[in-house]
């Protein structure tokens, strides 16, 4: 496994397991065979309701806690954000069975953000959640964000795939000291991801699938990854990736495929942000 290090010096995979929509009944085993695979990066979050599930298998598998990087996610607080941040995490730090977290990320740019900010620089500071970032901030929040507050944020896990691809924005956060992370990959499977013939012809180059290119494409460019899977198989396949290195003509001939824009959804649209804002979970 490669690592990235974070601004803090904190070393973090750069690729790991994502848990988003794997029910929970389902969700510590799918955990238990990534961990068997190798994989040391683990990325929950509270509004997935599978925290519990993912600390079983954490706490089961026999692995260091030293050796793990396990991330959590705080959803949109009521007032008094502050107050209510810190008993989020607290919520999602006894599912989890844990003493920390490597990584708590403010899952949404909305809400009261600096209340809920505030509250994450305190568990900061307590070691609490050793690192603190945001997740689906777009530039204009997260430069407004790092401005007026004293922690920069070291993460932000955002929409990243072929289709969708960030460059431009990978260099601004790299000159602020905000490492990228991607979600949804794999645009999950929309466009054909997985038939595409740009991809499959270089992954047949290598004897590899398109996962594997998008996969190898993602961290050979920075890119923190976290695929999900429910099939130990397809685990150890993502998994596969660091003994091939795609050429520059590759890499340049992928940035072809990017449309500039998001296959799912924008969060500077009103409705959206209404709908996110306004959404509350149990916890």
């Amino acid at each position: 496994m490669r690592h990235i290090t974070l601004s803090n010096g904190l070393q973090m995979p750069v690729l790991g397991f994502g848990v988003y929509q794997i029910p929970a009944e389902q969700t510590e085993r799918a955990v238990t065979d990534a961990l068997a695979a190798g994989y040391r990066l683990l990325d929950t979050a509270a509004a997935y309701g599978n925290e519990e599930a993912v600390g079983r298998a954490v706490r089961n598998s026999g692995i260091s806690r030293q050796e793990l990087f396990v991330t959590t996610k705080l959803w949109v607080q009521d007032a008094p954000a502050e107050r209510n941040t810190r008993r989020a995490f607290e919520t999602s730090l006894t599912k989890l069975g844990l003493d920390h977290v490597d990584l708590y990320l403010m899952h949404q740019p909305f809400g009261d953000v600096y209340g809920q900010w505030r509250a994450m620089e305190a568990l900061n500071r307590e070691g609490l959640a050793q690192t603190i970032g945001v997740a689906n901030f777009y530039p204009d929040r997260l430069i407004d964000l790092i401005l007026n507050n004293e922690v920069v944020p070291a993460v932000n896990q955002i929409e990243t795939h072929p289709f969708f691809q960030r460059a431009d924005y990978q260099d601004l956060m790299r000159e602020r000291g905000v490492q990228i992370q991607s979600w949804g990959g794999f645009a999950e499977g929309k466009n054909d991801l997985f038939a595409n013939p740009l991809l499959a012809e270089i992954g047949q180059g290598y004897g590899k699938s398109v996962a594997q290119v998008v996969l190898r494409w993602l961290t050979q460019r920075g890119v923190v990854a976290i695929p999900k899977s429910v099939r130990a198989e397809r685990m150890a396949e993502n998994i596969d990736v660091f003994d091939f290195e795609l050429t520059d003509e590759q890499m340049t001939a992928i940035a072809t495929l990017d449309t500039g824009s998001s296959l799912f959804f924008d969060h500077r649209d009103p409705a959206m942000a209404e709908r996110l804002g306004k959404h509350r979970i149990d916890a």
